[in-house]
């Protein structure tokens, strides 16, 4: 099996198409339809489904894809170790959108500094969508939370997240903070009457629901948004209520307008992970190195707290 072959196919892959792929690979268009039909003529099966000008990739080609990847980067670090050179190449990256943005920044800029010959792809979503494109070798590594199927997937602890329940304010202003578990009723009207939540997939949503079901409360309606600042809008707008992690609600640009809950101890703390499937890359064992220690974050999130509830004191 030719790498210039794999080479190829990955492209097309990745950019979507013939065309892009042919202006990554300074190719003509032609030249990679043939190279991709005689590839497939070789394998003897169709590695595309082909839908009028769009391509999508074959239960055969998603197999593919994943050797592919293995042995392209393979083939890299062969040639990295032979020139003595250092960490270098694309790392695909998914990540929940709390951490990409609240996170995550600090440690990708430490590792941009470290090792600029790498470059970050980063793509965002729910633990359910970062598990299924790592499946389909989309994404080589991913940030997810708790809970989530392992299966065969290799991980590290990368933050632990505290999730709070947030409601619109009150009259009466922050004075409506405190417990989730002792909320007023107005409180446990905006639980019961609409949730605001990303959509199926999230972690955090399944947390929130399932803690519903134990009290024996379901919402009225569901309103699904696709991220934290549309979410903590809303229900700064009296929509409903929703359960943030706080480092988010910290960086929020409307963090402040909504009142924080503190949820029941079990569902207070959340922890993510990083996954991968396989033998990890240099760049990726090189971001593993930059991740803080959970007992460190836990000792600087207490810190944070701290100083904050001093700030916000009488």
């Amino acid at each position: 099996m030719d790498l210039d072959d794999l080479h190829i196919f990955r492209s097309v892959v990745r950019e979507g198409g013939v065309t892009r792929a042919a202006s990554l690979l300074n190719r003509v268009p032609s030249n990679v339809t043939t190279r991709i039909k005689q590839f497939e003529e070789r394998l003897g099966v169709a590695l595309f489904r082909r839908e009028g000008r769009s391509l999508t990739l074959t239960e055969a080609g998603r197999t593919l894809l994943g050797h592919a990847e293995t042995l392209l980067q393979l083939a890299d670090l062969a040639e990295r170790d032979l020139r003595g050179g250092g960490v270098r190449g694309v790392l695909r990256l998914g990540s929940l959108e709390s951490a990409a943005g609240a996170r995550l920044p600090p440690i990708l800029s430490a590792f941009h500094t470290r090792y600029p010959d790498v470059t970050i792809e980063l793509q965002t979503g729910t633990t359910r969508a970062m598990l299924h494109q790592l499946g389909r070798h989309e994404v080589e590594a991913a940030f997810v939370s708790e809970p989530f199927e392992r299966g065969t997937l290799s991980s590290v602890p990368a933050f632990d997240e505290e999730l709070v329940l947030i409601t619109a304010k009150t009259a009466e202003g922050s004075a409506a903070e405190g417990s989730a578990a002792e909320g007023s009723a107005a409180d446990e009207s905006a639980m019961t009457r609409t949730v605001v939540a990303f959509p199926h997939g999230c972690s955090y949503r399944q947390r929130l629901f399932e803690w519903l079901a134990a009290e024996g409360r379901s919402p009225e309606r569901i309103l699904d948004m696709s991220s934290y600042h549309a979410i903590v809008a809303c229900v700064a707008a009296g929509t409903g209520a929703a359960v943030v992690p706080a480092e988010v609600l910290d960086h929020a640009v409307l963090g402040t307008a909504v009142a924080r809950h503190a949820l029941p101890i079990h569902l207070r703390l959340n922890r993510t992970h990083l996954v991968w499937s396989g033998e990890a890359s240099p760049a990726l064992r090189s971001l593993m190195g930059l991740l803080p220690r959970v007992e460190e974050q836990e000792v600087a999130d207490t810190s944070r707290h701290c100083l904050s509830t001093r700030s916000t004191g009488p």
